[in-house]
């Protein structure tokens, strides 16, 4: 991935450690072979009549569909769990009492009440096909929906296409991909990573300071390692594949160099009430943040929730050290996301934003129907819902149901390929469109047969 900054040590065969080394593109084949970096090729983008954005909100640890968006209020105690069902805004559809925001929103997102998938129940594989539309098998890995956009649409200006944020997904327990990258697209397309917390007191990116605050020294040491490169490869300048590194080193310096870019990041400019609306914390800042680089040209920003779902509190509630309790729903995810989510749609509502803004909210399965003996719920893969608002979704419905415990689809069951398909249908990319793997594999970007869930768009 392009990182605009850094906070583990690299290090270099030279022995040079560097902290805030500038991760992007080209800078990337110092971890790579010289015949892995050759293989990098700018490739030709397809437009599409279509400009819509993307918003992908993570919610990293797998929300329980009983105790968030798909209540059983006429279920045994064990199965609808502690929380009340609410009205909203829309007749005829209810949520959980931990979001009387959202509740007074229900008009502007679709919830789809039946997703599911067959395979392994682990965070990682679910994941993964919740950000690509595919479990990654063979050593294939499918590219991140922000970075198809990217691929095909490009940047708008200065600002980077695609942007993820906080940080990425960390350890869940299998060692395996999250989907968050170009996989086999090429590092050239991989989204540009924040990598630093946004709630912090004074946030600001510092590869986005201005150039004559960047150290001199900074600059040399980038100067010679290019020409360490030039030396151990004199014919390099000549070849193609020097365009594409040339030209992601430009990129690069006009993200840090652009008032637009630095700008986008400028969280200051928000006043206080607005940043408390939002929440004080990294979801809810990152979530004001995503607002402000789709307002300024960003095409794809993703939002992940959590990092990890270990020894913090996150939505993987089995009940028992080092995961979360039940009760952290209400008393710590459920009303960071109905801060966050609902402010976010208001804003873009408000803005005009909204119609050209696809807002997917989703965790990578949901959770037992029936509380475990540790008073929480484990993962559940058969059946959880997810959100969808803008872009052309019709808001205030429901498509798909679960069954009377929430353990399985009831009607319109759908899978993660479904959702991708729903996703570049909006985001206007072909669902025939085909790509080469460095292999010469020949992949559409959703598999034949799979189709977009054309209710959402209230077809």
């Amino acid at each position: 991935m392009f990182r605009l900054d850094a906070d583990k040590k690299v290090h270099f065969c030279d022995g040079v450690t560097r902290r805030d080394f500038l991760h992007a593109g080209a800078l990337g084949f110092l971890g790579l072979t010289l015949p892995q970096f050759f293989s990098l090729k700018a490739q030709g983008a397809v437009t599409s009549d279509k400009d819509i954005n993307c918003i992908q909100l993570m919610l990293v640890g797998g929300p329980s569909q009983l105790d968030t968006f798909d209540p059983k209020p006429d279920a045994p105690s064990n199965i609808r769990g502690p929380f009340k069902a609410i009205p909203t805004n829309v007749s005829g559809i209810q949520i959980s009492e931990v979001f009387p925001r959202l509740a007074k929103h229900a008009d502007k997102f679709a919830l789809l009440r039946s997703m599911y998938h067959t395979a392994a129940a682990v965070h990682d594989t679910g994941c993964q096909m919740m950000q690509t539309g595919r479990l990654f098998l063979g050593g294939l890995e499918s590219p991140n929906y922000g970075c198809v956009l990217s691929k095909q649409k490009g940047a708008k200006g200065d600002v980077p296409a695609n942007v993820l944020m906080p940080y990425v997904i960390g350890q869940l327990g299998g060692n395996l991909p999250h989907g968050d990258t170009a996989g086999f697209l090429g590092k050239a397309y991989d989204p540009f990573v924040l990598n630093a917390d946004p709630s912090v007191p004074d946030f600001q990116v510092p590869d986005l300071l201005p150039p004559d605050y960047i150290a001199a020294v900074r600059v040399d040491r980038r100067r010679s390692w290019r020409n360490e490169i030039d030396k151990a490869v004199g014919y390099f300048e000549t070849t193609e594949d020097a365009k594409l590194m040339d030209s992601t080193f430009s990129k690069a310096y006009t993200l840090m160099s652009s008032a637009k870019a630095r700008e986008a990041f400028e969280l200051n400019q928000e006043s206080e009430k607005t940043k408390e609306r939002y929440g004080k914390n990294r979801f809810g800042m990152g979530c004001l943040l995503a607002r402000r680089l789709i307002e300024r040209g960003v095409r794809f920003v993703t939002v992940n929730m959590f990092e990890t779902v270990f020894n913090e509190i996150t939505w993987d509630i089995h009940g028992s050290a080092p995961f979360s309790p039940i009760s952290s729903v209400r008393d710590t995810t459920g009303p960071m996301f109905d801060n966050a989510y609902t402010s976010l749609l208001e804003d873009l509502s408000d803005r005009g934003l909204l119609d050209s803004t696809l807002v997917l909210a989703t965790g990578e399965f949901g959770r037992t129907p029936r509380i475990n003996p540790a008073g929480g719920r484990d993962h559940w893969p058969q059946c959880w819902t997810i959100l969808l608002a803008g872009g052309g979704i019709k808001g205030g419905q429901v498509v798909g149901s679960s069954d009377s415990i929430g353990a399985a689809p009831k009607d319109k069951p759908s899978q993660p390929g479904n959702v991708a398909a729903t996703v570049y249908k909006a985001l206007g990319i072909p669902l025939d469109l085909i790509n080469k793997t460095p292999q010469g594999r020949v992949v559409r970007v959703v598999d034949h047969g799979v189709e977009p869930i054309d209710e959402l768009f209230g077809g």
